[in-house]
């Protein structure tokens, strides 16, 4: 069995885009990994991560064989 991979991403939404998913309008989020890859991920696993200025940073992603995503994390 492989084991879970961990990519790393880095995130700059603005609040104005964040209200997209708290109206339900944005069910994932598209980003490119540090690394090159591009990866999509369910939006509501950032709500932990939400400020007032939106959601910036660095993140790594836990995913499984199958690419589940696992844990979101701040990296």
């Amino acid at each position: 069995m492989k084991p879970n991979r961990t990519i790393i991403v880095r995130l700059n939404i603005d609040s104005e885009e964040l209200l997209k998913l708290y109206r339900g309008s944005a069910r994932e989020v598209v980003a490119r990994s540090l690394d090159g890859q591009n990866v999509r991920f369910p939006a509501e696993v950032l709500k932990p991560f939400v400020t007032h200025n939106g959601v910036q940073g660095q993140f790594a992603l836990v995913v499984d064989a199958s690419n589940k995503l696992i844990d979101l994390r701040r990296y």
